[in-house]
């Protein structure tokens, strides 16, 4: 299967994925719009569109209060939720279409189906809990956990970068792995008039498969971060 080619933009020494840029920023428009437009005329006693966004704030809260307890998970539930309905929408785009041009450029991909930009998610997930936990306990006791005891500092080390590695590359490979499948479907549709209808069938099933894994992908990418919050904000091992 060739590997489909992204037009890029390149500005002096910083070289800019298009694609990546046009499916981020949908990304965000959709998750903005909807919360806009589930959040307008706010009730006590919630119904419709609101209960659906509430409902799911709560459930990113239950995602996370494992880890964290209530009062914490509370005090960052805006991260996870912004968190999880990012990977939710990014995750999913992939398997709406496929646009490609003439020139044999993608114009349209989850974002989350390559590995650069899920590591780059990653390292803000990281950066962020690293923030946090020398805001929370101090830099002095913070550090000290990295070299307590001393014979351990290389191991310590070494777990904040698989940990990241791990956040990114277990993202990056079932929603690659998705968008590669549904590609070889639509492929197998084209082959012959008598492939189409099983290709279909086959595409109608992974295709529903695929957002559960790609949803299921987004708790999980929460849940690791939040366990991995709780360590720094709390000095636990």
């Amino acid at each position: 299967m060739e590997e489909s080619v992204n037009p890029t933009l390149n500005l002096g020494p910083v070289n800019f994925d298009l694609t990546m840029v046009l499916v981020s920023a949908i990304t965000v428009f959709i998750i903005f719009s909807l919360v806009f437009w589930a959040s307008r005329r706010m009730e006590i006693k919630p119904t419709g569109k609101q209960n659906v966004l509430e409902y799911v704030y709560e459930m990113t809260m239950s995602f996370t209060k494992g880890n964290l307890g209530d009062e914490e998970s509370k005090r960052y539930s805006l991260f996870f939720f912004v968190a999880f309905t990012f990977l939710v929408v990014a995750n999913n785009l992939g398997l709406m279409t496929k646009i490609e041009t003439t020139e044999g450029y993608n114009l349209w991909t989850s974002p989350t189906a390559n590995m650069a930009y899920d590591l780059g998610l990653a390292t803000i997930a990281t950066i962020f809990v690293h923030i946090e936990g020398i805001r929370r306990r101090g830099f002095g006791a913070y550090l000290k956990a990295f070299v307590t005891p001393l014979a351990m500092t290389p191991m310590n080390i070494l777990e904040e970068i698989t940990n990241l590695a791990s956040l990114g590359l277990r993202l990056y490979g079932n929603i690659y792995a998705g968008e590669v499948l549904v590609g070889l479907l639509l492929k197998l549709a084209h082959a012959s008039a008598f492939a189409y209808p099983i290709a279909f069938l086959l595409n109608v099933v992974w295709t529903a498969f695929s957002v559960f894994i790609s949803c299921l992908q987004g708790y999980v990418f929460v849940m690791l971060v939040s366990m991995y919050l709780n360590k720094k904000i709390s000095g636990g091992h």
